[in-house]
């Protein structure tokens, strides 16, 4: 068995603790969450290289490029704080 074979196992844990984060009323728990996300992200791509699941990985960056979106609304903005008063 190869030391990448193992990488899934990490990934699980990662992607586990991830959404525990995002689930948190507490705003800097669910920033942590989404950098736990993205980790969790590049683990699996890394994982599904070596194991050539390429569905995978296209889903992965998939999953990031929602993550980065998530991160970014996490912290309203100024005009949009604003506009809700």
């Amino acid at each position: 068995m190869n030391d990448l074979d193992l990488l899934q196992w990490p990934a699980m844990l990662v992607t586990v603790i991830a959404a525990w984060l995002i689930a948190s009323q507490s705003k800097r728990r669910r920033e942590f969450g989404f950098w736990f996300f993205l980790l969790s992200n590049a683990l699996w791509i890394v994982w599904g290289w070596h194991d050539h699941a390429y569905a995978l990985i296209a889903l992965q960056f998939a999953l990031a490029a929602l993550n980065v979106r998530g991160a970014y609304k996490n912290e309203p903005h100024d005009s949009a704080a604003k506009s809700k008063a």
